[in-house]
């Protein structure tokens, strides 16, 4: 479990989701888009890491209803050439940073639809929690 804590600096608790209740986690969070949230997420991880070869990812409840997933491996090298950005990051910060990617992307693609909406406040609830993550500048630094 982490902590970070919130705008109102009120403590922000990401939660890995238990092996029973992984089934639930993507329906609940992104319905009948779950399987196209998924391959998006490791999709952006793998365009950010050239070496990424798929695995096991975690996923996370945020206690603001937030979410994420994060790749178990222990770091990855990130290139982000649009923004001269090459930084090693742990799996949990490569994670939210291809979360964070894909919830901004589809949420621009889904824009006049209440899903746009809700992944637009996915993306600004995960943004929170990442504001006192230990990696925070590395995650901005990729992501701006």
């Amino acid at each position: 479990m982490m902590t970070s804590t919130n705008r109102d600096n009120h403590p922000i608790v990401a939660t890995l989701v238990s092996d029973d209740q992984r089934l639930n986690f993507l329906p609940r969070h992104f319905g009948k888009h779950m399987m196209l949230l998924e391959s998006q997420i490791y999709h952006h991880l793998a365009n950010l890491c050239p070496q990424y070869q798929g695995g096991y990812w975690n996923f996370y409840d945020l206690s603001n209803s937030g979410c994420y997933l994060a790749p178990r491996h222990h770091c990855y090298r990130l290139v982000h050439a649009g923004n001269d950005c090459d930084a090693t990051v742990s799996g949990d910060a490569a994670g939210i940073i291809a979360t964070l990617y894909t919830f901004s992307h589809l949420s621009f693609l889904f824009e006049n639809d209440p899903f746009g909406t809700h992944l637009s406040d996915l993306f600004h609830l995960l943004r929170d929690y990442t504001a006192h993550h230990p990696e925070a500048s590395l995650i901005y630094r990729v992501i701006d």
